[in-house]
């Protein structure tokens, strides 16, 4: 769900909320109680519920233990890929 920022016009205060997308945008400050709540303009955030998300949820086989092998570059005969094509472009 995303978090919102809202200022207080009458009061200063800013507080960040918890919404739906589909949910109605506040009016009324917590802090004073006055009708003069405005939406900021900020960088988005959101909050991710559940067990959490890790590197090794959607992989199989070999793949599932990257982490592992990050420290050691490359594996012999691996095509190093990362870069060329953006480079090429």
């Amino acid at each position: 769900m995303p978090i919102y920022e809202y200022q207080c016009g009458s009061c200063g205060d800013v507080q960040e909320v918890i919404q739906k997308f589909s949910d109605a945008p506040l009016t009324d400050c917590g802090a004073c109680g006055e009708p003069e709540l405005k939406k900021l303009l900020s960088a988005p955030a959101f909050r991710l519920k559940g067990g959490g998300w890790y590197e090794t949820d959607f992989k199989s086989g070999n793949k599932k233990n990257l982490s592992s092998n990050d420290n050691q570059g490359p594996a012999k005969g691996a095509n190093n890929t990362s870069g060329s094509a953006a480079a090429s472009e």
